[in-house]
């Protein structure tokens, strides 16, 4: 079996901590994510979704408790350290897109290696534009974002988050700014780059239709794991 790709452990996230108004949001979560895995991370608001992937994601720290990446133990290392592991590991894709709107499809796609490496390689644009056909805009390369829908613009940002070729893809809510017709357009391309990629991909999810096309599902219920068991197909 192949080692984890994430490997939490016993992990706590609190906040205003040591102050009279303290409150503990994670209260010990054990979870791993094996590579390639297709996971869905589900449970009412305020459960603790969004912390637990900011903490995953590196854009937040824990509280206690183990996280290791890729075998990696990234709670005593620095913001420097952090930022270069997430740019070289993970993706992330949010509900709202967040192009850059004076930008093409093509250029917003190859953001994150010019924000890497300050510029973009001939290898870089290539990777961008066979990402863009992935998600079926190698047509709309040359449009910016005003020109696009909304359905286009988050498949655009799916083809940012993997320009980098991260071994993991976060997506917090990605379909749920969009109506019904383009959320399954958006999942069908996300489900058919994991299956020809094999990126690992957690996706935050409201929705149950498009939780039970994922192959996990991780249920989270007052900063505690509730349920965690394959999709039954």
């Amino acid at each position: 079996m192949a080692d984890p790709l994430i490997h939490l452990a016993a992990l706590r996230k609190s906040y205003n901590v040591g102050a009279p108004n303290e409150a503990e949001i994670l209260h010990g979560i054990d979870l791993q994510v094996a590579p390639g895995e297709f996971v869905a991370l589900m449970g009412p608001s305020g459960s603790g979704k969004s912390t637990l992937l900011n903490i995953v994601g590196l854009l937040e720290r824990l509280t206690t408790g183990s996280y290791r990446l890729q075998g990696r133990e990234v709670a005593g290392l620095d913001d420097a350290a952090l930022t270069l592991l997430r740019r070289r590991t993970l993706g992330f894709v949010f509900q709202f897109h967040h192009l850059l709107p004076a930008f093409t499809a093509l250029e917003n796609v190859t953001l994150p290696a010019l924000m890497a490496d300050g510029r973009v390689s001939a290898r870089q644009r290539e990777e961008a534009m066979a990402l863009l056909d992935a998600v079926g805009l190698a047509a709309a390369a040359g449009k910016k974002p005003a020109e696009l829908s909304g359905g286009m613009q988050q498949r655009v940002a799916i083809a940012r988050a993997l320009v980098m070729q991260p071994a993991l893809v976060l997506a917090d809510e990605p379909t749920g700014n969009l109506d019904t017709h383009s959320a399954d357009e958006v999942f069908t391309h996300l489900r058919r780059i994991h299956a020809e990629r094999g990126t690992a991909f957690v996706i935050v999810t409201h929705d149950p239709r498009l939780a039970a096309r994922c192959d996990r599902l991780v249920e989270l219920v007052d900063g505690l794991i509730a349920r965690d068991a394959p999709v039954k197909p």
